[in-house]
């Protein structure tokens, strides 16, 4: 797939899914900025991806805080001119019964995996518009589609950014920009590497493939949102957990 000069902004993009997809994207031809709470690891993105000649610049941003995420979009606007392509794929969870939430954990939870996202694109989207053309992949969850114990605030986080992506299709397809995501189950990530091991056997047992995503998979479902063979597609979640939920 030839991305070839477009300019991608990735956010969560230092680990994990994030960093598969821009480094997808960059072998792929396009100048990717890598956005991240944590700047030193988005520049070790960067600094790896120089070693093999592709394009890849690092930026920090804290999408808990709505500021943030629009100073990002206004500086990011101010060096390129607009983002053909944006990947909101920043997350934030820990597993812990709902009755345990403390009120400030809840506020972030909802704050970086639906507030980034719905701040950070609005900024975003003018030249967008401008331009009359785009591609938005959000990163959502399972979770967000059919819910799931221990994850009960995360699970209202991205369910609210499922029906974040299938509202704002509807109000910018007719300027020619499509918005879809991706719902990934789990996946092999440093975040799910924090979970206990009891957890992580009753997902393998649970799912048909009986393995866990890789995060290369969930960035190939990226790239083909981004690209052009879905040119005709847009307001769809696309649920990626090899076969663990099919409700929904």
């Amino acid at each position: 797939m030839d991305f070839l000069g477009k300019k991608v902004l990735v956010t969560g993009g230092a680990s994990g899914i994030g960093k598969a997809t821009v480094l997808e994207f960059a072998r792929n031809g396009a100048h990717v900025i890598c956005a991240d709470v944590n700047g030193a690891m988005a520049a070790e993105v960067a600094k790896e991806a120089t070693t093999t000649n592709l394009s890849v610049e690092a930026v920090t941003v804290d999408l808990a805080d709505p500021q943030s995420a629009r100073r990002c979009a206004a500086n990011v606007l101010a060096r390129h001119g607009r983002i053909d392509i944006l990947v909101n794929a920043a997350g934030f969870n820990d597993i812990q019964p709902y009755l345990e939430n403390a009120p400030d954990y809840m506020d972030r939870v909802i704050a970086i995996n639906l507030g980034g996202p719905v701040h950070l694109t609005q900024a975003l989207l003018p030249p967008m518009i401008a331009a009359g053309k785009g591609k938005i992949v959000n990163v959502a969850s399972d979770a967000g589609r059919v819910g799931s114990s221990g994850e009960t605030v995360y699970a209202a986080a991205k369910g609210g950014v499922i029906a974040f992506t299938k509202s704002l299709a509807r109000e910018v397809a007719r300027y020619s920009i499509n918005v879809n995501c991706v719902c990934p189950g789990p996946t092999d990530t440093p975040m799910l590497a924090t979970r206990p091991e009891k957890l992580r056997e009753a997902f393998i047992k649970a799912i048909p493939f009986h393995r866990f995503a890789k995060p290369q998979e969930i960035a190939d479902a990226i790239l083909f949102f981004a690209g052009p063979r879905s040119n005709f597609v847009t307001g769809q979640a696309l649920s990626i957990s090899g076969g663990l939920t099919f409700a929904g």
